[in-house]
C-alpha cells in the first residue's frame, strides 16, 4: 500500500526544488534582517545583500567587535537608551491578560457547546462566526468613544453610597480607560473569542461523551468530571488554542496603536517611533534590531511547544 502511495522520482524531485526554493526565499529577508541588526551602520545600509551578509566591504568600514563590522550598540540602544524593555513589560501584560482570559472562557464555553445540541448552541456558534468575521477596524471603532468617555460613564458607581465606598477604594473618581491596558485586553479578547470558542469546540467534540459519564458514575461532579477527566486530555487543543491568542495579542498593531498611549505602547506599535524620526543609519538599524528583538521570542516559544501545537493541530484528524 505504501508503494502505490509513493510518487513518481520526478514529482517528488520538482516538488522538493520547490519546497527549497521556497524557504530560500522566505528565510533569506529574517537572515538579512538579523545580520543587520548586528552590522556597523556602512556596512548594514549597503546596496549588496552579499556585502551584509559576508562582511564590511572594505577595510575602513570594518569596526565593532574584532573589525568585523559586529556591533551590539544597536540593541544597546534599543533596550537601554530607548527603554524598550518598557514597551516588553506592556506586551506581557496585554498578552498573558489575553490568553488568560481567552482560555479560561473558551474552555468553559467549548465544552458546554460541543456537549449541547440545543438551537440556542446553534444561533451562539453562527453569531460568534460573524462577529469573527468584521473587520478589527469596526470593532475599534465602536470600543474608542466608549473608552474615551469611559470615565463620565462609570462616575456614577463613584457616587452611589452603596458601591461608592468600594471603587473609592482604588482611585477617588472613576478612572479613563483609554491609554489603559485593560481596555486592550478587553478589545483583543473579544476578537479573539469567537475563534478559541470554535476551536475549542472541535477539539472538545472529538473527546467521547463517555468519558464524562463514566466520571460522573464514580462519583464525579460535571465540573470535577471536566476538569480532573477532560482536561487533561485536552491540553495540546488548549496549547494549541494558546498560542494564537498569544499570537494575536503578541503581534496587533491595530488596537494598540489606537487604544494606547506613548507610557502604555506595546513592543509592535512601539516600533514605529524609530522609523518616524530622521532617517540617519543609526536609527534605521536600531529599528531593525528591535523588530529582531520581536521576532525571536516566536521562535523561542514555536520551538519549545512544537509537540504540543503538531499534536494539538492533528488532534481528532482520526477518530476513533
Amino acid at each position: 500500500m505504501n508503494a502505490a502511495l509513493r510518487l513518481p522520482a520526478g514529482l517528488r524531485l520538482v516538488i522538493g526544488v520547490f519546497v527549497i526554493g521556497w524557504v530560500a526565499v522566505a528565510a533569506f529577508p529574517l537572515l538579512w534582517t538579523a545580520v543587520m541588526s548586528f552590522r556597523v551602520p556602512a556596512d548594514a545600509l549597503s546596496a549588496n545583500p552579499l556585502d551584509v551578509l559576508l562582511g564590511p566591504r572594505t577595510l575602513e568600514t570594518a569596526g565593532g567587535v574584532f573589525g568585523i563590522g559586529v556591533t551590539f550598540e544597536h540593541y544597546w540602544a534599543v533596550w537601554v537608551t530607548q527603554h524598550f524593555y518598557r514597551n516588553l513589560l506592556n506586551s506581557a501584560v496585554v498578552t498573558f491578560g489575553v490568553v488568560t482570559i481567552s482560555l479560561s472562557v473558551g474552555t468553559l464555553a467549548g465544552y458546554a457547546l460541543a456537549r449541547t445540541r440545543s438551537v440556542l448552541a446553534f444561533w451562539l456558534l453562527v453569531a460568534a462566526l460573524v462577529f469573527r468575521a468584521l473587520p478589527h477596524s469596526v470593532l475599534v471603532t465602536g470600543y474608542v468613544p466608549a473608552f474615551l468617555n469611559s470615565a463620565a460613564w462609570l462616575q456614577p458607581l463613584w457616587d452611589w453610597p452603596l458601591t461608592g465606598w468600594l471603587f473609592q477604594l482604588f482611585s477617588a473618581r472613576a478612572p479613563t480607560l483609554y491609554g489603559q491596558p485593560l481596555a486592550v485586553i478587553v478589545v483583543l479578547v473579544a476578537i479573539n473569542q469567537p475563534f478559541t470558542i470554535w476551536m475549542l469546540r472541535s477539539f472538545f467534540e472529538n473527546i467521547p461523551a463517555e468519558l464524562d459519564e463514566a466520571a460522573q458514575v464514580d462519583g464525579c461532579t460535571p465540573f470535577g468530571a471536566f476538569w480532573r477527566v477532560i482536561m487533561p486530555v485536552m491540553w495540546p487543543g488548549v496549547i494549541t488554542a494558546g498560542l494564537f491568542s498569544f499570537l494575536l495579542a503578541y503581534n496587533d498593531y491595530l488596537v494598540t496603536a489606537l487604544l494606547l498611549d506613548s507610557q502604555s505602547m506595546t513592543m509592535v506599535p512601539a516600533i514605529t517611533q524609530f522609523l518616524n524620526r530622521d532617517s540617519r543609519a543609526s536609527e534605521q538599524i536600531e529599528a531593525i534590531a528591535a523588530a529582531v528583538s520581536i521576532t525571536a521570542p516566536l521562535f523561542v516559544l514555536v520551538m519549545a511547544f512544537q509537540k504540543q501545537i503538531v499534536a494539538g493541530l492533528t488532534q481528532g484528524a482520526v477518530k476513533g
